[in-house]
């Protein structure tokens, strides 16, 4: 069951008991903060994550304690230093903020996660709940293969995916090379692009669900939001360029 509460969402997804996921929004978990400094609202309102956008550490950090309180975390998340590169590593406690912009487990109790304010997050596990997996998908990303080589990670394709929160097909605009680069990988891929002017506008999920086809992945679920039109819920980078970061989880307690 999907929740839309004002903290998490979850996904509408038909995962094995065992697996849990989450994703954050910008909304308030706990009592507001004080405005920044200068006055002004402040631009991470109470829920950023991420400690690398400027934000007050002290105040990043509590949300993330507040975070492990509130979904009763096995485990400190497996925080990554995303770069828009198409690497998997697998989730240990012996790596600290690798770059890579995917993460993976056959272990119980190992909390993956990524980061996002407008790419696509996206959750993947196996039919019987003994893999896992959280995936950040910017277009290079996707254009990398960073599906491709987290599916390889997991090695199998009898798996389930969720789409989370990301930005929408009537706002997310590139120029030719963008399209260019992925029609190069398959013309099937034409299908996610839409003119725009001398632009194109680009259907992030459809190009995700292109991607999972061809691995004959068909249980894909979600992608229905957009982080740039829902300002209530959700950050954006194209919308604020300064901006917080929502994180979406994944773990299995089995």
């Amino acid at each position: 069951m999907m929740s839309k509460n004002a903290n998490f969402i979850f996904p509408n997804w038909n995962a094995p008991p065992n697996v849990h996921a989450v994703m954050t929004t910008r909304i308030q978990a706990h009592p507001p903060r004080p405005p920044s400094k200068g006055g002004e609202d402040n631009c991470f309102d109470n829920f950023n994550l991420a400690t690398h956008v400027g934000d007050d550490l002290e105040a990043v950090l509590e949300n993330r304690q507040w975070l492990k309180t509130a979904l009763n975390l096995p485990a400190e998340p497996f925080w990554l230093e995303q770069i828009h590169s198409n690497i998997v590593v697998e989730a240990s406690a012996e790596l600290i903020l690798p770059k890579a912009d995917a993460s993976f487990s056959h272990q119980k109790d190992v909390v993956c996660v990524v980061m996002t304010a407008d790419c696509l997050p996206i959750l993947m596990c196996s039919k019987d709940g003994s893999h896992i997996a959280a995936i950040h998908a910017g277009w290079r990303g996707l254009e990398n293969g960073i599906i491709t080589n987290t599916v390889a990670a997991l090695k199998t394709t009898d798996l389930i995916v969720w789409l989370g929160a990301a930005i929408g097909v009537e706002r997310f605009e590139v120029g030719d090379e963008v399209r260019d680069a992925f029609l190069k990988k398959s013309a099937n891929y034409a299908t996610a692009f839409k003119k725009n002017g001398s632009n194109w506008l680009v259907d992030i999920y459809q190009l995700a669900r292109i991607e999972l086809a061809s691995l004959g992945i068909t249980q894909v679920f979600g992608g229905e939001f957009c982080t740039m039109t829902d300002a209530e819920r959700f950050y954006s980078y194209r919308r604020e360029n300064q901006t917080g970061r929502m994180a979406t989880l994944i773990w299995r307690s089995s």
